[in-house]
């Protein structure tokens, strides 16, 4: 089994910067000089160790030059080389030329085989090698015989060897690959944090400003009608009334702005610092901000009736609960118009924290259906925005935030005419994201 750059591993990847550089032409330079190395020290055996072989002929020359040629690819095949190192060597002893000068040549080839191909190919090569020496040796005498038994603990050796380098190599690309796979999935979760984010800081923006505009827009029509009105006899406390109220708003929408703003400027993926963003974005707003919403949809016209049970919710349901009463009323100052009356309901029951927001449709703008522009043609069941749009974020913004804890919303015209709004939320803790 040869071996080669594996499969989603590019040249910058991790896997090469801890293996090192696998370039082909660097990897044939070194094998030539590693050949030409042990080809000098065969050289050097032949001239300096006298065994019970020949100094090689002409033809010994040449074969042992060939083995060591051979020997440069056995990175690229080494079953190959290893079984024509065989052949080549078979006829090198068999004519008794020096049998110590290729025993380097020999077990480098058989560590390639042990350390870069599969077990089983080991195995065979391993036994036919000691197999045939055995066979060879035994046939020229017992002496012969004991003298290749010493010399078969060295190929078990550098087998051996050569199977720990490849077990040892398969452990450490295993632990790089799991180390780029964690780093990959530590990338995915930051970039999935970040768009949950996103749409955590659009969703209340998008509350945010469509309730405060509204509400802005009512209490400068009041302001502007009194004026109209009668100028005669122009009533200043209204007026001034009016006024303070839009001061007030916007006073308090731009400290929810400046607050959801801050997450932008400090978001990190430490811990350190994502508690300091979570700092910066303040407590959640919750169910003891109901009566406030409840007062500024009254303040706008609306005639609203609140009825908050007494319960204990999670922070995250709490927030949700906030933001689509908010979100609802602000549809109804928006499409129903001044006069109409909303009923808002929040109550524990069934481990769920049930949220219903219904309105009688029956302010100063009343469509066809007699929904008072919730409905027909003022498009109130698509999105929540206002007639002749298109469809808006409203409801789309309020079901996502029910998902966000575990929970359902179901919205639309009511029978009786008018607009409900009815959201379940878990008061169990869930693990969903996003919790905004």
């Amino acid at each position: 089994m040869e071996t080669g750059p594996r499969a989603g591993h590019g040249p910058g990847s991790l896997v090469e910067r801890v293996l090192g550089p696998a370039a082909p032409g660097e990897r044939l330079r070194t094998d030539v000089l590693f050949a030409l190395a042990m080809a000098v020290s065969a050289v050097v055996v032949v001239r300096s160790v006298r065994d019970n072989g020949h100094v090689p002929d002409v033809l010994g020359w040449a074969l042992l030059l060939v083995a060591h040629v051979v020997v440069v690819w056995r990175r690229r095949a080494p079953v190959r080389v290893m079984v024509t190192l065989m052949g080549i060597l078979l006829v090198y002893h068999s004519l008794d030329n020096n049998h110590t000068a290729p025993m380097a040549v020999s077990m480098v080839a058989l560590f390639t085989v042990a350390s870069r191909t599969r077990p089983r190919n080991t195995l065979v090569l391993g036994v036919g090698v000691m197999g045939i020496m055995l066979a060879v040796k035994f046939s020229e005498g017992m002496a012969e015989g004991a003298e290749s038994l010493r010399i078969s603990g060295w190929i078990v050796a550098f087998l051996l060897l050569g199977v720990y380098v490849r077990i040892h190599r398969q452990y450490v690309a295993s632990v790089v690959e799991r180390a780029e796979r964690a780093e990959r999935t530590r990338e995915e979760e930051a970039r999935r944090r970040v768009a949950e984010e996103r749409l955590r800081v659009a969703r209340d923006l998008h509350d945010l400003l469509a309730h405060s505009i509204t509400l802005v827009g009512v209490q400068t029509s009041v302001a502007a009608h009194v004026l109209a009105a009668d100028p005669d006899r122009l009533d200043r406390a209204a007026v001034a009334k009016a006024l303070d109220d839009v001061a007030e708003t916007c006073r308090t929408a731009r400290g929810e702005l400046r607050a959801t703003l801050q997450v932008l400027r400090s978001g990190s993926d430490d811990d350190e610092e994502g508690a300091g963003a979570d700092e910066a974005r303040g407590p959640l707003p919750g169910l003891d901000g109901l009566p406030d919403l409840a007062d500024a949809a009254r303040t706008a016209g609306a005639r609203v009736e609140l009825a908050v049970a007494d319960c204990r919710a999670p922070a995250a349901v709490g927030a949700a609960a906030y933001r689509i009463v908010q979100e609802a009323l602000t549809n109804v100052v928006r499409h129903a118009g001044p006069g109409s009356t909303v009923r808002v309901s929040v109550r524990a029951e069934d481990a769920a924290l049930c949220v219903r927001v219904a309105d009688d449709g029956r302010g100063g703008h009343n469509g066809r259906d007699g929904h008072g522009g919730h409905g027909g043609h003022n498009g109130r069941d698509g999105h929540g925005q206002g007639g002749g749009h298109a469809p808006g974020f409203g409801l789309l913004g309020m079901r996502e935030r029910a998902r966000t804890v575990g929970g359902t919303l179901d919205a639309g015209p009511r029978p009786e005419g008018g607009f409900l709004v009815s959201a379940v939320l878990p008061l169990a803790p869930v693990s969903l994201g996003g919790l905004s």
